[in-house]
């Protein structure tokens, strides 16, 4: 479906909304058709022409950096993927602050693969200490984002190896 859509929108100028929105219907479908490199290659065409007619919109712009991101992860380039998802929560925190939906999902993603690299105190302290205060105080005790947090937060407490009793009770 992805390249139909693309195959209906390339031969529209550059500046079209319906081509961007093309390229990154097409750089998903790739993406979940595990050709990874192929979807990078989309995201970075679209990123270039959104940041060349649209660079206001950042939202936009943050989003296909995700999208990268999501697909440099699975591609086996954690540390790679992990740079580019710091540089999207900066940016989040700068533009939205930090109790925006969007800026609250974006540092989950990061806390999540700040622990899965096995930088457990990294990945807590941006849990514990930035994104569940504010999550809680934002998006309510009960939202599944803030719930997320919660569960990668115990996770982390139990899987790292130097966990003492402390945070054992805590992840409980």
């Amino acid at each position: 479906l992805g390249w139909a859509v693309w195959k209906t929108y390339v031969g529209r100028p550059e500046s079209n909304q319906y081509r961007i929105q093309a390229m990154g219907l097409l750089g998903g479908a790739l993406r979940l058709s595990s050709q990874c490199e192929a979807a990078i290659q989309i995201f970075k065409a679209k990123l270039a022409l959104l940041e060349r007619f649209w660079p206001h919109e950042v939202g936009s712009i943050l989003g296909t950096q995700t999208n990268m991101a999501n697909c440099i992860y699975e591609l086996g380039r954690p540390i790679e993927a992990l740079s580019l998802e710091r540089e999207i929560y900066a940016r989040r925190v700068a533009i939205h602050g930090d109790s925006h939906h969007d800026t609250i999902q974006a540092g989950t993603s990061l806390a999540i693969s700040l622990n899965s690299l096995g930088l457990w105190e990294h990945g807590k302290r941006l849990a514990r200490d930035q994104l569940l205060p504010v999550a809680r105080r934002s998006l309510g005790a009960d939202n599944d984002l803030t719930l997320e947090i919660n569960l990668n937060l115990a996770n982390a407490l139990q899987e790292d190896s130097d966990h003492t009793h402390d945070d054992l009770v805590e992840a409980e």
